[in-house]
């Protein structure tokens, strides 16, 4: 029964709160009202059954006790709800994800990234409302404190309640200011599927979950060029999951996975996507990015060389339009391939910094850099930091077979 309920709520969650926070105008009410439908689901369902409909169920139980909050804090008589929808009702379509989960999750994401709200805010407010991520998880992707995230949550959340912000998608005119935001948000939410190579977590349904939302964008915004290269970029990275684990379920490097396991329908879904990118004119960094993938995806078996010149070329024309460190990271892999491990690790050292301490990709690239140029003490250290904070056992069982 715990196993039912676990996966019943990793699954409705952010539907969930999603409709409420539609209908009740309350970010903190619809997250604390889904809380205890939880509980209830907890003490219920042990006794009486996993219910047919566990997403309707948890939505009905966290409906009522919205209400029921909403009565304590004698605030009823000034709240106005939207207007009802025509049947089918909300719970009715909750039953049907094909016509909920689209637009009600895509409106909370335009809520969250509303200009009111501070921009290192907006990403992070939808990361935890509609995709669910820890408060951890969301700091590790920002490379902040979990502390510093929280206080962003709570003010965004605030700022939401105290400039009356409509929970409502935009109209077009105000789409572009809220873009970025959007789509960094969809690629966070995507890297926490991406991670789990096997497709097991709690995260793995935001693949399906962005392929569909980045389509939906792309028929919002056909003539934005960022938006059509996100969409490429995650469906050429989607087309790679079945190579990316070995036999033994260990990580398989991307220079050492076989294309003909890759699945070419998505490839070619992303070949046209970015064909319209590129057509728009000069490419963005998610259109640089989404062409980086697509050259990995150009390969037709493991007998074609690797594309690293190119790579780094691409690299290069990203760091003018996103200097991260992210991006240098990525940059050096390529660089200890074109040109030598000893430049690259001159590159990746010179990121350090106290918030790499727990950035998991930076220790694994060090430690690969310092196992090439000989430094092998420092490298079994920093294998072992990569391998305590790897995802999953995938990655720490390749990154242990290269520990020297």
């Amino acid at each position: 029964m715990d196993c039912a309920l676990d996966r019943a709520v990793r699954q409705a969650a952010a539907r969930v709160i999603s409709a409420l926070a539609a209908r009740f105008r309350d970010l903190d009410l619809a997250e604390d009202a889904f809380s205890e439908a939880c509980l209830s689901a907890a003490r219920a369902w042990p006794s009486e059954g996993v219910p047919t409909d566990p997403t309707a169920w948890l939505y009905r139980a966290a409906y009522r006790r919205a209400l029921d909050d909403l009565r304590r804090r004698n605030v009823r008589v000034r709240f106005k709800p939207d207007p009802p929808p025509p049947e089918p009702t909300v719970e009715d379509g909750l039953a049907d994800e094909a016509r909920l989960i689209p637009d009600e999750r895509l409106r909370l994401i335009f809520i969250c990234c509303h200009p009111a709200i501070a921009p290192e805010s907006r990403a992070a407010l939808t990361l935890r409302l509609v995709c669910g991520l820890a408060a951890r998880e969301i700091a590790t992707a920002f490379l902040v404190p979990e502390a510093t995230l929280l206080q962003r949550l709570t003010r965004a959340k605030r700022k939401i309640a105290a400039a009356g912000v409509p929970f409502a998608v935009p109209g077009p005119a105000e789409w572009s200011e809220r873009l970025d935001a959007v789509l960094s948000t969809l690629e966070i939410a995507y890297s926490k599927a991406h991670e789990d190579a096997a497709a097991v977590g709690p995260h793995a349904g935001f693949a399906d979950e962005v392929l569909r939302l980045t389509d939906s964008l792309a028929a919002m915004l056909p003539e934005e060029g960022e938006v059509l290269a996100l969409a490429a970029l995650v469906r050429y990275a989607e087309a790679r999951r079945p190579s990316r684990l070995d036999g033994a379920g260990a990580m398989v490097p991307l220079s050492e996975q076989d294309p003909a396991l890759w699945r070419r329908p998505l490839i070619e879904a992303g070949d046209r996507f970015l064909y319209r990118a590129r057509n728009l004119g000069e490419p963005g960094p998610r259109a640089l990015l989404a062409a980086i993938h697509g050259v990995w995806c150009a390969r037709r078996s493991l007998q074609d060389p690797p594309p690293w010149p190119v790579v780094l070329e691409l690299y290069d024309a990203m760091l003018a339009q996103r200097d991260d460190v992210i991006v240098r990271l990525n940059r050096a892999v390529a660089l200890a391939e074109v040109r030598s491990a000893q430049a690259a690790l001159a590159e990746v050292e010179a990121l350090a910094a106290p918030q790499m301490e727990a950035f998991q990709s930076w220790h694994a690239v060090r430690a690969d850099l310092l196992r090439r140029v000989g430094r092998i003490e420092e490298s079994r250290d920093a294998y072992r930091r990569a391998i305590e904070l790897a995802a999953g056992p995938g990655e720490r069982a390749w990154l242990a077979a290269r520990r020297p």
